[in-house]
């Protein structure tokens, strides 16, 4: 089971390197689907994987090649670290089922906006 928990991180590593997304967005759903787990421990194994600086060498490849904004992306994290708190605590008191199906229509709308916006 760890050479698959290795494999998954490793492969969503590069996906989330080479375009930028949370890593969450993908290993949520490998989580619940490959590892069988509940939605609730699903999340909270990912915030896990994300306590370490999971994403120091892509951001520092982006980094060098004058591709991101540090300042914004400190402010980003100090907001981040606040409101995960919060988002943490209040989706223990939803059920698995409303915490998985919001996090889809959650996906499912950003990618359809992405999808169909021009320019």
């Amino acid at each position: 089971m760890l050479w698959l928990a290795l494999l998954t991180g490793t492969l969503i590593g590069v996906i989330s390197g080479m375009i930028g997304i949370g890593g969450g967005i993908l290993l949520v759903p490998c989580l619940v689907y490959f590892f069988n787990m509940s939605q609730h421990r699903a999340q909270g194994t990912s915030l896990a994987a994300l306590l370490l600086p999971v994403g120091f060498l892509a951001f520092w490849e982006y980094y060098r090649a004058g591709n991101a904004d540090l300042k914004i992306g400190l402010v980003v994290a100090v907001g981040f670290f606040v409101g995960g708190y919060f988002g943490g605590a209040f989706a223990q008191q939803l059920s698995g089922m409303v915490l998985r199906k919001t996090f889809g229509v959650v996906l499912v709308a950003v990618g359809l906006r992405m999808f169909f916006q021009k320019g």
